[in-house]
């Protein structure tokens, strides 16, 4: 199975469809990444809501966003992405970031991995929002209230994105 060659079978600009023997998945296209975000400021979890089309309604995540989609981006650090996007999406910038480490987000189906990054020394310079084309709004939850906030995010049914579990693990475990 692992000999077997990788066929890219549909590619745009952001993903690339691939097969390989018997499995079907999907995988980031010209080695593009992604950074997520863990950004905490006095004991409050920064979150992102903006629509996603695969879901039809919008969804509450972690701040993230893709490293080097752009020409003028390529050979981009991931730290530097990071921070570009954390100030781009929630209007924090960080004073330093963190690498957390490497993580698949959903590996029987998407060869895509992301960089966790924890965000540091916060100061808030914009309102956020995202660009022209993504209204993203921000959130800026207490940790002790991130299981009623997605509970409540949720009875309105919008999705939520797994890597919440980051923030909801210790009350879990």
């Amino acid at each position: 199975m692992h000999e077997e060659e990788e066929k890219t079978v549909w590619q745009g600009r952001f993903i690339a469809a691939k097969v390989k023997g018997n499995w079907e998945y999907v995988g980031r296209a010209r080695g593009i990444r992604a950074a997520v975000i863990l950004a905490v400021d006095d004991g409050h979890v920064i979150l992102v809501e903006q629509f996603r089309v695969p879901l039809g309604r919008p969804c509450v995540e972690l701040p993230a966003g893709l490293i080097g989609d752009e020409d003028h981006l390529v050979g981009e650090e991931d730290t530097a992405a990071a921070a570009r996007e954390l100030e781009e999406e929630t209007g924090y910038r960080a004073g330093r970031m963190e690498v957390i480490g490497e993580f698949w987000s959903s590996p029987g189906m998407v060869s895509e991995s992301y960089t966790l990054m924890r965000a540091h020394d916060l100061v808030r310079v914009g309102a956020g929002g995202g660009t022209h084309d993504e209204d993203i709004k921000v959130h800026r939850v207490p940790l002790a209230d991130i299981p009623a906030f997605i509970a409540q995010r949720r009875a309105m049914g919008d999705a939520i994105d797994g890597k919440l579990l980051l923030v909801l693990g210790p009350r879990l475990l």
